[in-house]
């Protein structure tokens, strides 16, 4: 593919390669992302192959495809391109690997107050057929690295003690919410070391952070979204699971034609391994996002050239803006001592607003019940994507309500600029009493 002289990162690239509308201001790329014309391009033009051809391209073109997606995504982890398959998002792997294990009496699958909730769901599932629990290290941020693997195999002894057997451990690449790098590389020496499993849902990871550490790291599962940080449309996840443990990947979700019967001779699978096999084909549904890799790729590196600058932006540009909108709201940034908090595309800012129990609040100082945080932080969400075009993704944590923004290579710090005062605004009706009105779904809670 040719490309133009690239845009430099900001507004130029926005207009040239991004087809926001004129007034959104897309402040959290990091929930659902998008991806750029030429990766639109070449996804109509492998959707209208398919719509050519409907039978040809997905019982023949589409397989060869995949084997080209999942070649250029493995230097991305560092592992072998057999040990790589793709799927539709990381909750989606996240079950795969959950619904694979035989879990057996006792068994805890033990994760992170910070998990996310359709993860900590899907354990919970589980438990009503088979007999595991979900157990959780309590984490308040900002809380600093070696602190979280102290509690990791403090929890550990203390389930051990209780006669539990921590079967698996489940943790993330970057939290969802607080938008933080999590120490997943260390966690997972940790369970080696304990003799656990370890699941890494690195749902906000590829594209985002550096992962072509993966193999040397060598968790037992591990999975990424695409969709969001590597400019792929949605929906498109790469699922990494290390040779020695894809006999436990028995089938696929849903379970479709790559299953292969127990104590059955195996089907032919056309060259492939079994693992690749049962992945390659799982029921109809649009597999073109998939075969967009190639294109994210090359976007990537021919226009933004490459993945370190991409991520040197997003960084900066994150950390700037969400100290930008803490100055003009008169508050802070979440951050710890090490800086951690700062190697990744999120910044986490604090809203002026005060939170107290029933018992201490002051309404005339315009202090807000702490039974009303998720209420309020819905309502500020909605009302500014309904009057101001802006997506503000909040969560209370630790007695504060919380935005969470990205950083990205269509935004300029006037972006964070110009929706801090407004923002700010926003906070002064939620403090007068607008957001008590508002209906609260369950979806609205959920911070992605």
């Amino acid at each position: 593919m040719k490309f133009p002289t690239p845009p430099p990162f900001g507004h130029a690239m926005r207009k040239t390669h991004f087809q926001f509308a004129p007034t959104y201001k897309p402040l959290n790329h990091g929930s659902f992302g998008t991806h750029p014309t030429p990766v639109r391009d070449a996804h109509y033009s492998l959707q209208t192959q398919a719509i050519q051809r409907p039978d040809t391209f997905i019982s023949y073109t589409t397989y060869s495809l995949l084997a080209k997606s999942r070649s250029f995504l493995a230097p991305f982890l560092g592992v072998h391109a057999d040990e790589v398959v793709l799927i539709p998002n990381a909750t989606t792997g996240v079950n795969t690997v959950l619904r694979n294990i035989k879990f057996e009496m006792n068994d805890v699958v033990l994760t992170f107050s910070t998990v996310y909730p359709a993860c900590e769901k899907t354990v919970a599932s589980i438990g009503e057929i088979v007999p595991v629990e979900c157990e959780k290290v309590e984490l308040v941020y900002p809380v600093e690295d070696d602190v979280i693997l102290a509690l990791f195999r403090e929890k550990v002894g203390r389930l051990r003690e209780e006669g539990k057997n921590v079967r698996l451990a489940l943790f993330d690449t970057v939290l969802t919410f607080p938008g933080a790098r999590f120490p997943w590389e260390e966690v997972v020496g940790v369970c080696r070391e304990l003799g656990i499993w370890s699941l890494v849902d690195g749902a906000h990871g590829i594209g985002m952070i550096d992962l072509t550490h993966v193999g040397k790291v060598n968790p037992d599962f591990f999975v990424t979204n695409c969709h969001k940080w590597l400019y792929t449309p949605r929906s498109c996840a790469v699922f990494h699971v290390p040779f020695r443990n894809q006999h436990l990947i028995r089938t696929s979700i849903p379970t479709s034609h790559g299953y292969q019967y127990a104590n059955q001779p195996p089907e032919d699978t056309g060259g492939r391994t079994a693992f690749i096999y049962l992945f390659d084909y799982v029921a109809t549904i649009d597999y073109t996002p998939y075969l967009c890799i190639p294109a994210a790729l090359e976007f990537r590196s021919k226009v933004c050239g490459g993945e370190a600058k991409i991520r040197e932006y997003c960084y900066e540009i994150a950390v700037k803006g969400a100290q930008c909108m803490a100055n003009i709201l008169c508050t802070s940034v979440m951050s710890t001592q090490s800086g951690t908090m700062r190697q990744c595309a999120f910044a986490n800012v604090e809203l002026p607003l005060v939170f107290k129990s029933k018992e201490e609040v002051d309404r005339s100082k315009g202090e807000l019940d702490a039974d009303e945080a998720v209420r309020v932080g819905a309502w500020i969400k909605k009302t500014a994507a309904m009057e101001l075009d802006a997506y503000l993704q909040t969560a209370f944590h630790a007695g504060k309500l919380w935005v969470r923004v990205s950083g990205q290579i269509y935004l300029e710090l006037e972006d964070f600029r110009w929706v801090a005062p407004r923002l700010r605004l926003l906070c002064e009706r939620a403090r007068s009493g607008e957001a008590k009105g508002e209906v609260v779904a369950e979806r609205d809670e959920v911070v992605t």
